[in-house]
């Protein structure tokens, strides 16, 4: 059998910086992947007078998420390293802590905002790394990670309000 030569990536960003940044983006797959998990949960287990409306907008946030694991982990994979791809790989890289049992919904929504928070700060936290190494491609996903998880947590936190 023969065995191939790998190649070097050389897209314009030196290894270290290729390195940290794919840690990074680890860290922001795990509590993307760790927040779907969550999201769906409650999707299935949600009860009460907003029933109709949470189902709908955990179903929603979920399906986005499930999404934004594909684009995450892709580029970790275009910078040259592997992405994690384990639950116990999720559990030493995520921030978001699991939910045991089935809180009530308005918990739901409040650890759904923290989840979303969270999310955004962890790919706030890439960003010099990105910036330093000048990878608009990073820089442009992150930006719209972190739009979007303000934006979910907003809304979440509204249903809050009185």
């Amino acid at each position: 059998m023969q065995t191939q030569d790998i190649m070097t990536v050389n897209i314009g960003i030196n290894e270290e910086n290729r390195k940290q940044i794919a840690d990074g983006l680890s860290r922001l797959l795990a509590d993307t992947y760790s927040l779907y998990l969550k999201t769906h949960n409650f999707h299935w287990n949600v009860t009460g007078p907003m029933f109709q409306t949470l189902h709908l907008m955990f179903e929603t946030q979920y399906t986005e998420l499930a999404l934004a694991v594909d684009l995450i982990a892709e580029r970790i994979r275009a910078l040259g390293y592997p992405a994690p791809g384990t639950y116990s790989d999720f559990a030493k890289l995520s921030s978001i802590p699991e939910t045991a049992g089935v809180p009530k919904a308005a918990e739901m929504i409040r650890l759904l905002v923290e989840g979303q928070e969270a999310v955004a700060r962890t790919a706030r936290s890439i960003f010099p790394v990105v910036d330093q190494a000048n990878d608009e491609p990073t820089a442009d996903l992150l930006t719209q990670r972190m739009q979007l998880h303000e934006k979910n947590a907003w809304m979440l936190r509204s249903l809050l309000e009185e």
